[in-house]
């Protein structure tokens, strides 16, 4: 791509954010924060798609085809990871924004069995 002022932007923003989020607290508020805005999340899929229920099939659909995208940039191929860049060797740990994705889609996970169990009780 052409170094244009805003790519550079771009790319010194996203450059702080992870020099930022290397220490482990914030790491660690970060995946947390992420895990419960998706049972939000959730909580809001399902109640807004369960006012329409013409909406149920195609919602879930989308869902399930985020998740196993974000399953895929998470656990995929060695295809994909070579895309995203290694793994931070010394410490083991994934990308900052690959984990903050997997914990969102947990809490969406999460969050929809919950629903689910409400409704069947």
């Amino acid at each position: 791509m052409q170094n244009t002022r805003l790519n550079t932007l771009i790319d010194r923003i996203f450059q702080q954010f992870t020099q930022w989020a290397e220490n482990p607290w914030r790491r660690l508020s970060l995946i947390i924060i992420s895990l419960l805005f998706g049972n939000f999340l959730a909580t809001a899929i399902a109640s807004s798609t369960g006012q329409r229920t013409d909406l149920d099939i195609l919602v879930s659909f989308i869902i399930l085809v985020i998740t196993e995208l974000i399953s895929w940039l998470t656990y995929g191929t060695a295809l994909g990871r070579r895309k995203l860049g290694k793994y931070n060797s010394i410490l083991g740990q994934r990308p900052i924004l690959i984990a903050i994705l997997n914990s969102l889609k947990l809490g969406i996970i999460y969050g929809l069995f919950v629903e689910g169990f409400k409704l069947g009780s």
